[in-house]
Parts: structure tokens; sequence; C-alpha cells
């Protein structure tokens, strides 16, 4: 086991799962589970393996850290324990991959990257397509100018999510803690905020970063009984001349997979996984065709990114704190530009028993319609609209 690399798993329940099932009964050789922990493990869908396993247990990552070391920290808990988690297992000699988002407050992430560089750690956030060779290819590419500059970029992400999805922790859903500490669990900030990050991290001037905003408008809008929003229309320019549109729901009946466009000067790049086999499309302003693989066909590439790293003693991390660092800001500015999230009117609102699933009516034409248009819903009329306030970060 010399060369194999420990882990601990800090979270079972939910996203956890995932990596118990890779981490149990997937083919990583190079790894192994130290322990686990969680305040009620029980929950877990492998709760009943891990003990057969004698893999011990423990309510916190304090206790585990009081009789075990681990060469590397999977942080998969609600968001607003991320930062100090983080913290901690880098402080006791770990590297950490944190589950995305890698926090809901900027100043947070800071004190996660000083951490990071006191303890000479690998810090990475789990956003799972920037993992993938495919988006490290395609990135290289646009980077080495391949496409021409880029122009404008904009991507549509249309998910139901249900009343169990809501009722299935205390935090869903949820602005703040019962301790005040951020959490802004919304459809950008939780099940979409992969394909949100993708557009910075694909503007990026480099590898490791992605782009910077100079200017943030959003219309955030809920439909479900929460606090934050479940449907978002945002508006961003970046401090590299780049237009992107972001354009998300969970209250629609029917569910598309993530789509989105790129624009560059000589070429367009497009996924639109529905109807096709899945590749990224690109376009050449002569007519010509290109593709890249499906970023989709692994979702775990960051896990094996991760031990290959450990192993060999990568410095460069795929998906670091600078790069996750503007979708945290991004959030934070979508409030700012809406602080007081509204409904939607009550006559539009539907809510399907059979389903238990909470739908606008006409939403789910209109938010394609601006996907298609590169609108927000204020700039195409919707009588319900309005736009938020604009926000200048750099």
């Amino acid at each position: 086991m010399n060369n194999q690399v420990s882990i601990v798993l800090v979270g079972m329940g939910g996203y956890g799962n995932i990596y118990l099932k890779e981490l149990l009964h997937g083919s990583n050789e190079n790894a192994y589970l130290q322990g686990v922990v969680d305040v009620s493990p029980e929950r877990s869908n492998f709760h009943q393996e891990i003990v057969e396993r004698n893999i011990p247990i423990f309510h916190s990552l304090e206790e585990f850290y009081q009789v075990h070391t681990a060469d590397l920290a999977i942080i998969s808990t609600p968001i607003q324990f991320h930062k100090d988690q983080s913290c901690l297992a880098m402080e006791h000699g770990s590297h950490v991959l944190c589950e995305k988002p890698a926090t809901a407050d900027p100043q947070q992430l800071q004190e996660m990257i000083e951490t990071r560089d006191r303890t000479n750690k690998k810090l990475a956030i789990g956003f799972n397509w920037s993992f993938t060779d495919t988006v490290q290819q395609l990135k290289q590419d646009i980077l080495d100018g391949k496409f021409g500059r880029a122009l404008r970029m904009k991507s549509l992400v249309l998910w139901p999510r249900t009343a169990d999805y809501y009722n299935r922790s205390s935090w869903a859903g949820k602005q703040f803690s019962p301790d005040g500490e951020r959490i802004f669990d919304s459809v950008a900030n939780n099940a979409t905020a992969h394909f949100l990050h993708h557009l910075f991290y694909l503007a990026g001037d480099s590898m490791e970063t992605s782009a910077e905003i100079e200017q943030l408008s959003a219309e955030l809008y809920r439909a479900n009984p929460i606090e934050t929003f479940d449907t978002c229309a945002v508006k961003i320019q970046t401090t590299n001349q780049i237009e992107i549109i972001y354009l998300a729901s969970h209250a629609v009946m029917e569910e598309h997979r993530p789509t989105y466009t790129l624009e560059f000067e000589q070429a367009t790049i497009s996924y639109q996984p529905e109807g096709t086999n899945g590749e990224i499309q690109v376009t050449w302003k002569d007519g010509t065709m290109s593709s890249y693989e499906d970023p989709e066909r692994n979702h775990l590439s960051k896990l094996g990114v991760m031990i290959t790293a450990i192993q060999n003693g990568t410095d460069q991390i795929r998906c670091g704190a600078e790069a996750a660092r503007t979708h945290v800001e991004a959030i934070y500015a979508m409030h700012e530009s809406v602080p007081e999230i509204p409904k939607f009117p009550e006559e539009l609102i539907h809510y399907h028993q059979q389903q238990r699933l909470t739908t606008v009516e006409g939403l789910e034409k209109l938010l394609t319609l601006c996907y298609q248009e590169g609108k927000l819903p204020h700039e195409l009329g919707a009588a319900w609209s309005s736009a938020g306030a604009t926000i200048h970060i750099h």
C-alpha cells in the first residue's frame, strides 16, 4: 500500500455516494479509503458496506485526524462547511479535492488559497468538466488562437427539480446557515454550477485561471418556496471583452441536457448533446466541421487526476482555486444585482402533484428563445421580468 493514495471522504450522503461507489467498486487501484466522516452515516447507500469492510467512520474531521492521516481529503459536504473543512485538512497534511462550489464567500476562498500556499498542499475544486482531457485540449486550442478571438459565449440548462430535491436537506435553497454563513444554494450555485463555471474557464487567459468579470447584471426568480432562486438569466462582460449569457431553471417540465455556444472570429463551437452523439462540434467559417469528445463520459475524471497528481508530485492542478474564483464572485454579484428574489406571478405557477414538481407556464419556451437570441427575459419584453442592477467587479 506504500504507493497508494490514502483518502478520507468527508460527506457520505448525496454526492458522496458517487465517490463511494467509485472508491469501493471502481478501478482505482492506486487509492484506498482510510476513513469516512459524516454526522449521519446511516443515510449513505454504502453505510452497511463501509461497516462490513471495517473502514472507520467518524462524526467530525477533527476526530479523524486525531488517529489518522490521509494523502487526500475529499470534501463532499454542504457549501457552508467547505472552507473550514478544506483548511483543516490542509493544515493536517492532506491535499484537498473540494466539491463545487468552493464556497459562497469570496473572502473564504481567499482564506483557502492562503492556507494552501502556507501548507504547500494541492487544492482542487470539483467542477467535473474542467478535469477532462477533452476540455483541457479545447481550452489549450482556444489559448493557442486556433479559433481566433473569443466574442460571445452562452449556455442554457433546463433541469426540473422536484419538491424532494428541495426537501432533501435543511440548507437546500437557503441563503444563510443558522450561524450566518453564506450558502446561496441555488440553480446557479449547485446543480448547474458546472456549466456557468465552464464558460468562465474556457474564457480564461491561462490554463489555471478563468476569465475575470468586469460587470454583471442578473434576473433571478423563484417558483418554489425557497429563499434563493430556481431560475436565472445573467449577462456578464469579462475583462477580456467576452459577453457571456447564462440561462438556467429548475421550474420547467421537460429536462434538457446542458447546451452552449461559443462564438469566435474563425469558428463557432457548440455543445448540443440532445439528438447528437454528445460531441462538442466546431463549425468553421468556411463550413468545415471538426469535433471534441463528449466531456460527460467521465464524471469522476477529477478523482483520477488528483490521485495521479499526488503520486507524481504534479504542481499544476487542472481546476484549482484560481480557476474557481470567478464562479464564486459571480454568485455573490448575482445576489447583489437582485438582493430580494421576486416570485413568479402566482397565475403562472403550477404544481404537478404526481411529479411533485413546480413549473412556470411558458418559461421553457421563453428561456429557449432567450438562448437563441442571446437576450435576457426583460430584453424580450416578458411581462413579469425586470432587470437587476449592474454590478462592477474588476
